[in-house]
């Protein structure tokens, strides 16, 4: 009847918001690549985010998160301000990093988030704070996110090396998208999961189905808790599907029209949640109103960073040196 409010949102709801919140930020990137605000690559994450919004529910504010080239929803997920993100990478002086970071390298000390456009570079920043951590006596978590191609870097296997022989807090987040760019994990890899090495390095291994949202948040919360307990690093091997390009103007020779169109259509992890909360009684049209307000709320938010001005190029050099003095 009118007037009549929502019910009180379930925690799956709020999953689905969180996945619907990641999917329409993204979707405000390419709106801005589109116009021109962005410059340089742009990597998005359109398939993912059943990953990072599982991932969400167990971080405390003080955890860490070092990430990839693909890391919004990781930032999100760690609680970045949103706004100040999607800034950062609109080259914006009110970004994260004044701007001057850009879409790969956003750095926010308030939420303990960093990521890094080097392929297989976030493991051992994340490890360093996983030592700090346990010198400290803290019970904190550090996560270290990388892909399939990253679990090939002779990084990966150093700081799990570490981790393993030191019993570090480090979980090892591997998004499994089953393409280094353009190859194919199966071909090259020696084994059939990422999540199977574990063993090697005295490590908790769990593999996961990354288009489930409810399974990412178990399975994540099992590999955290194994790490805050003093029980030694964690991989978790989620496997997933990239919708787009490597990066946006990608030519992706590497596969077919009717294979992206097949993956989006089988595997896309909001419509399959969506169905599984409609078939649990959820209203249809509520789940429907989340998609279209999230996405409203991405796109006035875009509109507003859109309208402040560049910055000024006299500062370019300002934060490059720790002294502020210029050569």
């Amino acid at each position: 009847m009118p007037g009549t409010p929502d019910p009180p949102a379930t925690p799956q709801l709020e999953r689905f918001r969180r996945m619907a919140t990641m999917r329409a930020f993204d979707e405000a990137c390419l709106d801005a690549l589109r116009r021109k605000a962005i410059h340089g690559e742009l990597h998005v994450g359109l398939g993912q985010e059943a990953i990072g919004a599982g991932m969400a529910e167990s971080l405390r504010p003080d955890d860490a998160v070092v990430s990839t080239h693909r890391n919004h929803y990781h930032g999100i997920a760690k609680g970045v301000d949103r706004r100040a993100l999607l800034a950062e990478i609109c080259e914006r002086g009110s970004g994260l990093c004044r701007g001057r970071g850009g879409h790969m390298h956003p750095f926010d000390p308030s939420t303990h988030f960093s990521a890094t456009g080097i392929v297989g570079a976030s493991l051992p920043v994340a490890l360093g704070y996983a030592h700090a951590f346990r010198l400290r006596r803290q019970d904190n978590v550090a996560v270290g996110v990388t892909g399939d191609g990253g679990s090939h870097n002779g990084a990966f296997h150093e700081s799990l090396v570490m981790a393993g022989a030191r019993k570090l807090p480090l979980v090892v987040l591997v998004e499994n998208n089953v393409l280094a760019i353009s190859v194919d994990f199966h071909a090259v890899s020696p084994t059939r999961t990422i999540a199977e090495r574990a063993a090697a390095y005295g490590a908790l291994g769990i593999h996961v189905d990354g288009t489930d949202v409810d399974a990412v948040a178990d399975t994540f919360a099992r590999a955290v808790e194994h790490a805050r307990a003093g029980q030694g690093p964690a991989i978790v091997e989620a496997t997933c599907y990239r919708f787009r390009g490597h990066f946006e103007g990608d030519p992706e020779h590497y596969r077919s029209r009717d294979e992206r169109n097949r993956l989006r259509n089988a595997h896309d992890p909001l419509t399959l949640y969506a169905a599984r909360l409609t078939q649990a009684g959820v209203d249809r049209a509520r789940v429907d109103a989340i998609r279209a307000e999230e996405k409203e709320a991405a796109k006035a938010m875009l509109a507003d960073i859109l309208a402040e001005p560049m910055p000024d190029p006299a500062g370019a050099l300002e934060g490059v040196f720790a002294d502020g003095a210029r050569p």
